[in-house]
């Protein structure tokens, strides 16, 4: 399946962008977040980390489906 990825934040930072597009044989967000993790050398855990799909923030539990637009966001501070 194709994903489009939007990185916030650290998560950004650690990617070296905001946006890529990804293809995946998972489904499962708790899945591509670990594949992500492995490429990019995420350092935080799923529990810390928001995730909209095509503009609604889910659960780590929702199902994805092909061509799903798929933001991820870190705890951040403001100052």
């Amino acid at each position: 399946m194709n994903y489009r990825l939007r990185w916030f934040a650290s998560l950004a930072d650690h990617a070296g962008r905001a946006e890529e597009s990804v293809s995946s044989d998972t489904s499962a967000l708790p899945e591509l977040y670990a594949e992500l993790s492995a490429r990019h050398g995420f350092r935080l855990a799923p529990e810390r980390v928001r995730v909209a799909v095509n503009g609604a923030f889910v659960d780590w539990g929702h199902v994805l489906a092909d061509g799903d637009e798929i933001v991820f966001m870190p705890p951040v501070s403001g100052g």
